[in-house]
């Protein structure tokens, strides 16, 4: 049951009428069976709006009290004792995270009960400045790249200002293997691209130029889940697309809202669906990946 339905929790801005909390949990309840496959056994952290996002939210990982008993989660150890993070396993579970004006559910690139080998490689490219062109190519100079490795990859918008490029893997590679791979990818990237990508985080050194952020691939990092509401104004969600609407233009970062993903939905489906059948290995790709570094240091 989710309480107070009529609370709003997105603003009306621009013409664009306010979405109530009964409005985002209609839109999870929906969306449940293409996302919960994506997401399911996932360390979950929870972005909550109680007095939506017009007002301070804040950041909540662990769920050891005051929880319901039937609520999946697990025990992360962390410096000093552990968290028990919530586990989204179904339908009522997507929904209890809703009820607690979580907006955005940030997930894990591993899955309980076996966190330290991902099944994902997450890439997010973050623009300084608004950029589509710009935007483009470097996805799609991310997307060949990973090609030359012989790595497929799977495309969605962030919901916010980029978009994440994800790469699924067989759960050989450990979270610091995965993770060095994803920073010598970035940094391959940028050295082909020093005028548009950089690898520096905070905005005072990027300039103009589009962060390639290959943080999300360590122990406990986080990203914005496959379907997820972000905490904008119009609720934009964070919706896979294809490669052929990345380039055309057709799809830009905030594209997708929960008033929309309904028909997105019946048009194309899940995009991701077919994902998990095409997950490689990472010890070929590290070894052409250190040739092409080699290559471009000459």
């Amino acid at each position: 049951m989710i309480t107070h339905p009529e609370k709003v929790l997105f603003p009306a801005s621009e013409g664009h009428p306010a979405i109530t909390k009964g409005e985002l949990a209609a839109y999870y309840e929906a969306i449940a069976p293409v996302m919960v496959p994506h997401i399911r056994a996932r360390p979950v952290t929870m972005e909550r709006f109680p007095a939506g996002i017009g007002k301070q939210g804040f950041i909540q990982k662990d769920v050891s009290k005051g929880f319901p008993a039937w609520l999946e989660r697990v025990e992360v150890p962390k410096k000093d004792g552990v968290v028990h993070h919530p586990i989204v396993t179904d339908t009522r579970s997507l929904l209890w995270l809703a009820n607690q004006n979580s907006i955005t559910p940030h997930v894990w690139t591993t899955r309980a009960p076996d966190l330290y080998h991902p099944d994902i490689c997450v890439f997010d490219l973050d623009p300084s400045r608004e950029d589509a062109a710009a935007l483009r190519d470097a996805a799609l100079a991310l997307r060949d790249l990973l090609e030359e490795l012989a790595l497929p990859s799977w495309v969605k918008s962030s919901g916010s200002k980029g978009f994440h490029i994800v790469v699924p893997l067989d759960g050989k590679a450990d979270t610091g293997e995965v993770a060095g791979f994803a920073h010598a990818v970035g940094a391959l990237l940028v050295v082909r691209h020093p005028q548009t990508l950089t690898p520096e985080f905070h905005k005072v050194d990027r300039g103009s130029r589009i962060l390639v952020d290959t943080g999300r691939n360590g122990y406990s990092a986080t990203f914005a889940a496959a379907y997820a509401v972000r905490a904008k104004p119009r609720a934009p969600v964070s919706a896979p697309c294809t490669w052929e609407e990345l380039a055309s233009g057709k799809v830009q970062p905030q594209t997708f809202t929960v008033r929309n993903m309904e028909k997105r939905i019946a048009d194309v489906g899940d995009l991701w669906g077919e994902m998990k059948k095409r997950k490689r290995g990472l010890k070929r790709a590290v070894l052409k990946l250190r040739r092409l570094a080699e290559r471009a240091g000459r």
